[in-house]
């Protein structure tokens, strides 16, 4: 009884605490607003339609029934080349460290430097210039156990202001 009394109790304190916290919430301040898009436009798929919703809108292609890394290949990010990185402090806190390289002389070589400091800090690689999965796999060899997926950097790079690659990004700062 006194299990069930203090498990009413605790319900109905959190029930208060919530109420007096979504009360303070009520008004929003808006303290950036960088424009862009109006996002009602993603949503008429989800509100159109709901007593019956087939599970995938129309307007979207099927995926393939099967999807292998040889499908998101090749991955070239022409906003960034290799080159010298200057580096700079960030402010990132919980940022996991994530390295950028591309399938090139000067990435390669950073990687077998790196290799092991990057296997210990579990980062995970952005391959941002790469034609094909044997380009792929090779730098996969030569960093075994480091997670390294082909993705574009052209977000990555207006973002953090970055022209050049191989880098390493992590909550603390950007460095070669």
């Amino acid at each position: 009884m006194k299990k069930l009394f203090r498990q009413a109790f605790t319900v109905s304190l959190l029930s208060a605490v919530m109420a007096v916290a979504f009360s303070a919430c009520a008004s929003l301040i808006v303290v950036g607003d960088s424009g862009g898009e109006p996002t009602a436009p993603l949503f008429d798929a989800i509100n159109a339609g709901q007593n019956n919703y087939t599970g995938m809108p129309e307007s979207l292609p099927q995926p393939p029934a099967s999807l292998s890394i040889s499908d998101m290949l090749p991955v070239s990010t022409p906003e960034m080349s290799p080159g010298v990185v200057a580096s700079r402090p960030l402010n990132l806190p919980g940022m996991p460290p994530v390295f950028v390289l591309g399938d090139d002389v000067a990435s390669r070589q950073w990687l077998q430097q790196h290799a092991a400091s990057l296997s210990g800090m579990q980062a995970t690689g952005m391959v941002i210039s790469v034609q094909d999965e044997q380009g792929l796999n090779t730098l996969r060899q030569l960093a075994p156990g480091v997670a390294m997926v082909p993705v574009s950097g052209g977000d990555l790079s207006r973002r953090l202001g970055l022209n050049h690659y191989p880098l390493l990004i992590t909550a603390t700062g950007i460095s070669q």
